[in-house]
């Protein structure tokens, strides 16, 4: 990847360059002829008119030396052949802004084919196709149609909207945020957002990283590479805003970016497996975005609240104590420190009140008492603008309090014009100031989220070697010669007892005589179901019969096939499943997995039974899983208590259930063609009693 030559070039062509003031490409040349690039730029038209003063060529080949990088605004059925020319003379990085691909239509789909074969062809590394560009503050390298410039900063942000750069351009001005790289990745003809996120983990001028994602492929290498990131010394945080959370959302993004969308429920997995701080709204990303950028790591939940007002002191702490934060108690010296210095009428405790009259040398005090208390983690500030206040003094003083301290800080200067100026200040100082408290508390609470979320130990996916793997291939590969996708219950419980699932005993009845050698073996009751390659939902039809005794075995027989014969004419029946029934003891859960087309194996986990899809008490995470993945979907199940011991119960065998989690995971790592899968229930017996899986279903993608 040629990432250093698209970010640092010293000699950049402009494939499509125009005259015409207010066209892309003459928007492109003049943000990079005024905006201080230092190195070559050749514009590149067939009529070779001069423009902006610098000559012009009518080709790459005339140029006559090499060049760096190359920049395409053409239209776009004429943009692999010169693709192809800029390979041929030698330049490896490109960026192609043209529109009129993949996000157009079959045709436009064609020519992106076009891109990736000569990209490849030719080894570029190519940005786009339908993209805003990149920017580089650090190099004063504009290459885009953005109106305003990028601030250089610690931040960088990868999109695959242009025009929402544009907008996030003029949103970091008034949130005093700067850039280290900026892209606008498009299509993603052949570069993703992994490949950005690969060549930011190493860049030494980003320190934190914000995403807008419309659709992203391959889950296993976005995690890979997010937990790079996320974990280490030098660990950076990643800030997502995905769109396309809704049916509505998802087809706007397809048609924007020809994208396949992918559900979003997996890419909330997706981002909580990876370590990834999803928002929801473009405000909450530059909240995050500012928080992260001036602030250090907030190693615990402690908060403390200084306010010149009592109201949005309370707003502040009922937030705090909504997202994981607590608000801190002082310790004695602080106390002390406090009650000698402000006024008797000031509040003492946590938020401390300086009251409405309050000048920087209260706030002075309270800050540098509180910073120094090693019972506090982190500290939000407050000021309402009163007809006393003097705001710049007050932001010089939360300026220097904040840079003394090392602890992370968070300002919250409430209003707009009569605190224009102490922003400004705290913008200079680096000193992350919100609109509204409220916010403060949420960027406080995105710190303390990612400090928790990067201390993983065991990222390790575990590899059971006690499975048949041999056993699953045969039986799938016999559903796909009778083109089948669905495998009934036999079948599926045969898969998952190849995997190492505990399985209660069971039977195939085929015959009368079948079903009375049964009644006289055993001594136990037992679940008869239908077996029938044509039947989903057995009970349904008739199909299930629970609490058999042995002598009843072959009347219930008889009578199940006659009842679903009947409602089920078309079906092929071959025969009934006898499965003892299962302990009293124990609680039921669910496991399921669900592929999503974009992002791979969804696997589930939660509370099972009749009341799976009303209660909807569960959680998700993409295969393949790690035993850390397993206990954070459990602890986010409300019934994962169950398994701890409520109401005198005795606790459940979590262990075996991870386990059971971790084989799944397996299962369909190892069988992609493996579309659906249903455990419903799984019996979780009591500690050190193992589970039994009472039920199972799975579907096949037969051209798989």
């Amino acid at each position: 990847m040629h990432f250093n030559t698209l970010f640092n070039p010293s000699s950049i062509a402009i494939i499509g360059a125009s005259t015409r003031p207010g066209s892309v490409s003459n928007d492109v040349i003049r943000n990079l002829h005024t905006q201080g690039y230092k190195g070559h730029i050749y514009p590149i038209n067939p009529k070779g008119e001069p423009i902006l003063g610098m000559t012009t060529y009518t080709s790459m080949a005339e140029i006559g030396k090499p060049v760096d990088l190359a920049v395409i605004i053409i239209p776009a059925p004429k943009v692999p052949q010169a693709l192809r020319e800029v390979g041929q003379a030698g330049t490896h990085a490109v960026v192609v802004i043209s529109a009129g691909f993949k996000e157009a239509g079959p045709e436009g789909a064609v020519l992106e084919s076009e891109l990736q074969t000569v990209a490849k062809e030719y080894g570029i590394t190519l940005i786009g196709p339908n993209c805003l560009g990149i920017i580089n503050p650090h190099s004063n390298l504009n290459i885009s149609f953005a109106k305003v410039p990028a601030r250089t900063g610690n931040v960088a942000f990868v999109s695959q909207s242009g025009a929402l750069c544009a907008s996030v351009l003029d949103y970091a001005e008034e949130y005093g945020i700067g850039f280290s790289k900026f892209a606008s990745v498009g299509n993603k003809a052949c570069i993703d957002e992994v490949e950005f996120l690969e060549y930011l983990a190493h860049d030494e001028q980003t320190k934190v990283i914000l995403l807008y994602i419309e659709s992203l492929n391959g889950a296993d290498r976005f995690i890979s590479q997010v937990r790079t990131l996320t974990s280490g010394a030098n660990r950076k945080p990643i800030i997502a805003l995905k769109a396309g959370r809704t049916a509505a959302g998802a087809s706007a993004s397809a048609s924007h970016t020809g994208a396949l969308a992918g559900n979003d429920t997996a890419y909330d997995a997706l981002f909580k497996q990876a370590g990834v701080i999803r928002v929801s709204t473009v405000e909450e990303l530059f909240v995050y975005a500012a928080a992260f950028a001036h602030n250090g790591e907030l190693k615990g939940n402690r908060i403390a609240i200084v306010t010149n007002a009592g109201g949005p002191g309370v707003l502040v702490a009922d937030e705090v104590a909504s997202n994981d934060l607590t608000l801190a108690v002082f310790n004695q010296d602080t106390q002390r420190i406090l009650a000698s210095s402000l006024p008797p009428a000031a509040n003492m405790k946590n938020p401390v009140d300086v009251l409405g009259d309050a000048q920087s040398d209260r706030y002075e005090t309270a800050l540098n008492a509180i910073i120094a208390d090693p019972d506090v983690d982190g500290i939000i500030t407050i000021l309402t603008p009163q007809s006393m206040t003097d705001v710049a003094q007050i932001a010089i003083t939360v300026s220097n309090a904040r840079a003394k301290g090392g602890k992370p800080l968070i300002a919250s200067f409430m209003g707009a014009k009569s605190i224009y100026e102490g922003d400004a200040i705290l913008q200079r100082h680096n000193v992350a100031n919100m609109l509204f408290p409220e916010s403060a508390a949420h960027a406080m609470a995105a710190l303390y989220q990612f400090y928790n979320q990067t201390r993983a130990t065991d990222l390790h996916t575990p590899t059971l070697n006690n499975v048949r793997k041999s056993e699953v291939e045969g039986i799938l590969q016999r559903a796909k010669a009778e083109g089948r996708t669905f495998l009934p219950e036999a079948e599926a419980l045969a898969v998952l007892d190849a995997y190492g699932l505990p399985l209660l005993k069971s039977t195939h009845i085929h015959t009368v005589a079948e079903a009375h050698a049964l009644a006289e073996s055993v001594n136990y009751p037992v679940a008869l179901k239908i077996i029938s390659k044509d039947i989903v939902h057995k009970t349904d039809v008739g199909g299930v019969k629970l609490h058999v005794a042995p002598h009843d075995i072959p009347a219930s027989y008889e009578a199940m096939l006659q009842v679903v014969s009947q409602k089920a004419p078309h079906a092929h029946l071959d025969g009934v499943l006898a499965m003892e029934m299962a302990p009293k003891d124990g609680f039921e859960f669910v496991i399921g997995v669900n592929k999503d087309p974009a992002l791979g194996h969804m696997v589930m986990v939660g509370l099972g039974g009749v009341f799976v899809e009303v209660l909807k008490d569960v959680a998700f995470r993409l295969a393949p899983l790690t035993a850390q993945d397993v206990d954070e979907m459990l602890r986010e199940v409300k019934a994962s208590k169950l398994l701890e011991g409520v109401r005198g119960m005795d606790p459940l065998d979590r262990a075996a259930l991870t386990e059971c989690l971790l084989r799944i995971s397996q299962l369909v790592t190892d069988f992609p063609e493996i579309q659906e899968l249903d455990i419903n229930p799984i019996l979780v017996l009591p500690k050190e009693q193992g589970v039994r899986v009472l039920d199972g279903r799975i579907i096949i993608a037969n051209n798989a």
